[in-house]
C-alpha cells in the first residue's frame, strides 16, 4: 500500500474512532477494568491486528503489563504504533505480518491476548483454527479477548452489512460521501460476522472452557467475547 493510500484510508479510519462511532471509547473501558481485575499479575499481552495501538495503550494504563506484542501487516499503522506505545512501562515489540500467519509460527510466552475488529476477516473455519492456536498458547490463568461484528438472531451476513450502512448513514455525519462509500466498500468485500451462538462455539471448539459475551455495543452490530482456558 502507497504512503498516499494509506494516509487517505487512516483519515477515514481515526475519524470513526475519534467520533466514537464504533463505541471504541467503551470497548478499551472495557478491556482496562478486565485487565486490571482478572489478568494474571504481571502479564504479557498481544495485540493481534493492532494498528496503531491507541485504544490498547490506554486500555494497558495502570495494569502490570510487563510485555507487549503487537502483529499488523501494515508497516505505516505500526511506525505510528513505535510511537504511541513509548509510553508503555514495559518491552515492546512490534511485527509487521499477517496476523493469522504470525500466530502459527508464534514462540514468544504470551497470558492475553485481544484481537479487536480483526477477526471477522477470516472465514469461519480460519477463525476456528485461529482460536485453537490461541489456546494452545495460552497457561490456564490467560485470557483471550475479542470485539467482533456479531450477527442478531436469525441474521444473515446481508442483512447486518444493510443495518451496518442503514444506521451508519444517518448516524456517521462527519464522514464525507467518499470515505462512507469507502467504508461501505470495505465492509462488503471483508466483513464476516458470526452469530453469537458460532461465536462461543468457535471458543468452546477451540479448548477453552468458557466464553462469554461482556459487552454488547449500544446499536447491537459488535460485541466483546472473553475466553478462558480454565
Amino acid at each position: 500500500m502507497s504512503q498516499a493510500i494509506f494516509q487517505t484510508q487512516w483519515q477515514t479510519y481515526r475519524k470513526v474512532i475519534d467520533f466514537n462511532y464504533n463505541f471504541h471509547r467503551e470497548v478499551y473501558d472495557l478491556l482496562h477494568g478486565i485487565l486490571v481485575t482478572e489478568a494474571p499479575k504481571p502479564f504479557r499481552f498481544l495485540d493481534l491486528g493492532c494498528g496503531d495501538a491507541t485504544g490498547s495503550r490506554a486500555a494497558l494504563r495502570g495494569t502490570d503489563v510487563s510485555g507487549y506484542f503487537g502483529v499488523d501487516l501494515s508497516q505505516p499503522a505500526l511506525t505510528l504504533a513505535e510511537e504511541t506505545l513509548k509510553t508503555l512501562p514495559c518491552p515492546v515489540t512490534l511485527v509487521q505480518a499477517d496476523f493469522a500467519e504470525a500466530l502459527a509460527g508464534w514462540s514468544e510466552a504470551v497470558d492475553v491476548v485481544w484481537i479487536g475488529q480483526s477477526l471477522h476477516h477470516l472465514d469461519t473455519r480460519n477463525k476456528g483454527e485461529l482460536m485453537r492456536r490461541v489456546r494452545r498458547l495460552l497457561g490456564p490463568n490467560g485470557l483471550f479477548l475479542i470485539w467482533e461484528p456479531t450477527l442478531s438472531e436469525g441474521e444473515d451476513r446481508d442483512g447486518w452489512l444493510g443495518r451496518v450502512e442503514h444506521g451508519s448513514r444517518l448516524l456517521w455525519t462527519e464522514l464525507d460521501a467518499s470515505e462512507f462509500c469507502a467504508i461501505v466498500t470495505h465492509n462488503r468485500a471483508s466483513d464476516y460476522p458470526e452469530s453469537v451462538a458460532v461465536w462461543h462455539s468457535l471458543g468452546l471448539e477451540a479448548g477453552f472452557c468458557t466464553a462469554e459475551t461482556v459487552f454488547v455495543d449500544p446499536r447491537e452490530l459488535a460485541r466483546v467475547y472473553c475466553y478462558r482456558p480454565s
